[in-house]
């Protein structure tokens, strides 16, 4: 059953490869419902001996909030504001897929060197957690379109998920919940500020909002 776990942990690392290399946002959308998905498997994987409906109903809440939802947000998203892709990112696909290796080489290193407790599945879900992390910062620093960088958060959410997923014994259901929760309202407001971008001036490229401001200089 471990086997399986780490299966979906090498999922997920492929999942932020694939943002990392991708251009067009709907399969930036596609591929983070994926990652959700992958992750709601994840958790009945790791705590596949003792499946009681606290575990259930986390991985339902990623499925159902992360596979299908978000994603159906961002996609009425895009059809309103109609963009498809994500033009002149600061950092290029290339080049970002090098970094992304950099990083995964990273987060392997760092979590040989943490003290971590005896009792989690896999070393592996810390070093993919870190890696996710990583990942979604990336996105948010190196695309300039905001609707990808909407995304990134969410996947700086899944890093944290997976991390916190490796200890789900010692957090009570509220805290876990309480993700969801927030991610949630979250992706609403997202959706408003997007709109109101996407309004004011007709794109959603981040450098546009250098020029709010209440006088003239």
């Amino acid at each position: 059953m471990i086997l399986r776990s780490e299966t979906f942990l090498i999922l997920i690392v492929l999942t932020n490869f694939a943002l990392l290399g991708s251009s067009r946002l709907a399969a930036y959308i596609r591929t983070v419902a994926v990652q959700g998905v992958v992750l709601g498997f994840l958790t009945l994987s790791i705590h596949h001996h003792d499946l009681y409906s606290r575990i259930w109903i986390i991985a339902l809440g990623n499925m159902l909030l992360k596979g299908f939802l978000f994603p159906w947000l961002f996609f009425r998203t895009i059809e309103k504001v109609q963009i498809k892709r994500e033009i002149e990112p600061i950092v290029g696909y290339t080049l970002s897929i090098f970094i992304g290796a950099l990083l995964f080489a990273l987060s392997l290193w760092m979590t040989q060197r943490l003290p971590l407790p005896s009792q989690i599945f896999s070393s592996l879900s810390i070093s993919v957690s870190l890696f996710t992390l990583m990942v979604g910062f990336f996105l948010i620093i190196s695309r300039n379109k905001a609707i990808t960088q909407a995304m990134g958060y969410i996947v700086i959410e899944n890093g944290i998920y997976i991390f916190g997923m490796t200890f789900m014994q010692k957090a009570p259901m509220v805290v876990e919940l309480g993700f969801l929760l927030d991610l949630f309202v979250a992706i609403f407001v997202m959706q408003i500020i997007l709109h109101h971008i996407r309004r004011e001036f007709d794109s959603l490229n981040v450098k546009y909002l250098s020029n709010l401001t209440d006088w003239e200089t």
